[in-house]
């Protein structure tokens, strides 16, 4: 088995997640409080002005599953009267919690002080949450992030987030952690986060180049880890997003390609678009379908659900509350059908993709609905043939290696035989 050549980087976001692990459980000790939330429209920025820790369900639930944990979980929670068709990330953390609430680093979690529910599209986040709530009976704050309906948000949407922040969520910060609310702490967090995004803007942007110096699909995923989680707005994920450019830059002057399973993949024989999040539970699997085919993932929607960065988004530390507001309106998962089938189409033609792959998942509805419209639509847009795959999230019994490996051989095959077509 090929092991995929760890960077500094890398080493560094192991070390972040392992001391951010550790604070978590010594919180009961030290007295830091916990406040739960979601990745899409997090106010990361300002829970952490506070000196809260956060704690990201759904991220707990991938990182179980590609430590062969979430079966186990998702049978508990089953067990416990939870429907095969409920989401499976839902199901792993219902199981995780009543199975001890030991983290994916095998450290335990603590209780959590307050939920705090940034509403971005997935109507499943607000039933999770419910269910936490019974699990550990605390408070819930809602922040209500409307819809992009018409596929932009209005100066009416901005101001009615903005308001539930501060006349929300801010107020029930300072009961929990007993700290004033300090703006001026807050504006030097989005400071940082506005470095750290101009840095991962720049890495996505390099895999224009041939051959691309990154995965922006399955690579990605440990590029996006630090920014849709606990460190955006730290000095530590400004440091980290420094250290990755410095690495991805370095890479592409030397004209290599990224680590993947099957080793530096230099040689490209197809750049393609990938719309929808990952298996987890066979993550290096999945990758090593697409690398030993020389395929290589230029762009993807599913790196984009924790901020469309690439699209000009910043946080602007000039506005704070303005800018979370429109950081919470702004992510994937709260854009319209025609605001996706933009964005994909966009992706193929910048990015100069041979194709484009649909991994539709089984557990999320914001994700899945309508992708077959928006094959249909980008290919009648670009011009590119597109494929459509199906597995889960978190759920292994949903994997099935021998049906995906067939049909992106059929796929890329397809890709081959228009070229020889368009050479005569």
């Amino acid at each position: 088995m090929t092991e995929i050549a760890k960077d500094r980087s890398m080493e560094i976001q192991k070390e972040m997640l392992a001391d951010h692990y550790r604070r978590l459980e010594d919180a009961p000790k030290s007295g830091e409080p916990v406040v739960y939330t979601f990745v899409p429209g997090n106010l990361n920025e300002l829970v952490r002005s506070f000196d809260a820790l956060p704690v990201f369900p759904e991220i707990n639930a991938l990182q179980s599953a590609m430590r062969g944990k979430s079966a186990g979980y998702i049978a508990t929670a089953e067990k416990a009267g939870h429907s095969e068709d409920v989401c499976s990330y839902v199901k792993c953390d219902v199981g995780m919690a009543r199975s001890g609430n030991v983290g994916p680093t095998g450290t335990r979690l603590p209780r959590p002080d307050l939920l705090l529910l940034s509403y971005t599209g997935c109507y499943t986040f607000m039933k999770w949450f419910e269910l936490l709530r019974e699990e550990y009976d605390c408070p819930v704050v809602f922040v209500q992030v409307p819809y992009q309906g018409d596929g932009s948000i209005t100066p009416g949407h901005r101001a009615y987030v903005a308001r539930q922040i501060r006349e929300t969520v801010i107020p029930a910060l300072e009961r929990l952690t007993g700290k004033p609310y300090d703006e001026g702490r807050l504006r030097e967090s989005l400071a940082r986060s506005a470095r750290a995004e101009e840095d991962l803007v720049a890495v996505f942007e390099s895999a224009m180049r041939r051959p691309s110096p990154i995965d922006a699909y399955f690579g990605a995923v440990y590029y996006v880890g630090p920014i849709f989680s606990a460190f955006r707005g730290t000095e530590e994920g400004a440091e980290y997003y420094r250290t990755l450019r410095e690495e991805v830059e370095e890479r592409a002057r030397q004209g290599l390609g990224p680590s993947t399973p099957s080793g530096v993949l230099t040689r490209q024989k197809y750049r393609l678009v990938v719309e929808g999040p990952p298996n987890w539970t066979h993550f290096r699997d999945f990758w090593k379908l697409f690398s030993d085919e020389g395929a290589v993932v230029v762009a993807s929607t599913y790196s984009k659900v924790g901020g469309t960065y690439d699209f000009g988004f910043r946080h602007d530390m000039e506005d704070p509350l303005g800018t979370l507001a429109d950081y919470c309106g702004g992510c994937y998962t709260n854009i319209d059908l025609p605001g996706r089938v933009r964005m994909l189409a966009d992706y193929v033609e910048r990015y100069s993709a041979d194709g484009f792959v649909i991994h539709s998942v089984k557990s999320c509805n914001s994700f899945s609905a309508g992708q077959l419209t928006i094959l249909r639509e980008v290919e009648k847009r670009t011009g590119v043939p597109g494929a459509f795959f199906e597995s889960d999230l978190v759920d292994p019994r949903y994997f099935s290696p021998a049906n995906l490996k067939n049909r992106l051989e059929s796929y890329l095959q397809m890709i081959e035989a228009r070229r020889g077509a368009a050479a005569r």
